[in-house]
């Protein structure tokens, strides 16, 4: 509207200028005066028509939406990005349609009141149908009316549910909380939430110190438990090694003992055979014997000489000297 008044206004210097031009002319105005003349109204001619022209085209650029409004009433249409008609008097906003980007940084505490500074990232991006609504009902600045209190309320609200320890090992967890909260918040007023993650998690010096001290305690018992561990395990191993090696002992005494008992069976087994093998010959012998044969070895065996008498409480009965022996 501002350059369409300009515009107007050079007009008018324009037609002040050739009308001056036109009346010095009449009174024998020398043609230096009357140069100098149509000079000025062409360029406040020129100048005019393109300040004018100029308030009534609009560009859009990608990405974006127009938004017209004549003498701040909204219209029901919107324009595309490229270039577009308007009249002098109306306005055209632009509405950024493209994926945006907002950090917010802010100190938040946890269900065991410790404090937690932290940022929050989250990518967002209007809907391009509802440009035109959300100008109406909340006007251009959308972030700072709806999308930072939103993301302010939905990341307190979340951390408050979690200690502070839990907070560093639920930190995904929580991010996705947080993101799906702010996507059901921020789709009421046509804000589609594309992304959001937590930057960062801060916590107070005390409580870091305390943490890591918590952890460096948790280490050293882990490392105790596996040290007591390995040491069962070697005293299981031995204790197994020494019943391997006592039962391997009784083995070979089982079987040293099993081994002499074969041996001494075998040698009775022997002993017996031998025995019955004699005793079958000393009854075969018997068998053989006869009183002729007897008395046959008995001369046999007589070296001649007459019986030796010998006498005893019994009486006297006579002995043959056979063989040398008596």
């Amino acid at each position: 509207m501002f350059m369409f008044g300009i515009g107007v206004l050079a007009v008018l210097v324009a037609i002040i200028a050739i009308v001056f031009v036109m009346k010095k002319c009449k009174h024998g105005t020398y043609p230096k005066q009357k140069k100098t003349g149509l000079i000025v109204f062409a360029a406040a001619l020129a100048f005019g028509i393109f300040a004018i022209a100029s308030d009534c085209i609009t560009t859009i650029p990608t990405g974006h939406t127009g938004i017209v409004t004549t003498f701040g009433r909204v219209e029901d249409y919107t324009y595309e990005a490229g270039v577009h008609p308007k009249l002098p008097w109306q306005q055209v906003v632009k509405m950024d349609n493209r994926i945006q980007k907002a950090s917010v940084e802010m100190s938040c505490f946890s269900s065991d009141i410790q404090e937690v500074s932290t940022v929050y990232t989250i990518n967002y991006q209007i809907e391009k149908a509802n440009a035109q609504t959300i100008y109406r009902t909340i006007g251009k600045d959308y972030y700072t009316t709806i999308i930072l209190p939103r993301i302010e309320e939905s990341v307190k609200s979340m951390i408050a549910k979690y200690n502070a320890e839990s907070l560093i090992a639920s930190r995904e967890q929580l991010s996705v909380e947080i993101r799906d909260d702010l996507t059901v918040k921020l789709a009421t007023y046509n804000v589609e939430v594309i992304d959001a993650s937590i930057e960062n998690l801060d916590f107070s010096d005390a409580f870091t110190n305390a943490v890591e001290a918590k952890q460096v305690a948790a280490q050293e018992k882990l490392k105790a438990e596996i040290q007591q561990e390995q040491a069962n395990i070697e005293a299981k191993a031995a204790a197994e090694r020494a019943v391997i090696a006592a039962e391997a002992e009784a083995e070979k005494a089982l079987i040293e003992a099993e081994a002499a008992a074969e041996a001494k069976k075998k040698e009775a087994d022997a002993l017996a055979y031998a025995g019955e093998k004699e005793a079958e010959a000393n009854a075969k012998i018997a068998e053989s014997l006869t009183d002729e044969l007897i008395n046959y070895k008995t001369i046999e065996q007589w070296n001649g000489e007459l019986p030796t008498y010998m006498g005893g409480e019994g009486g006297t009965f006579p002995v043959l000297n056979i063989g040398g022996n008596e």
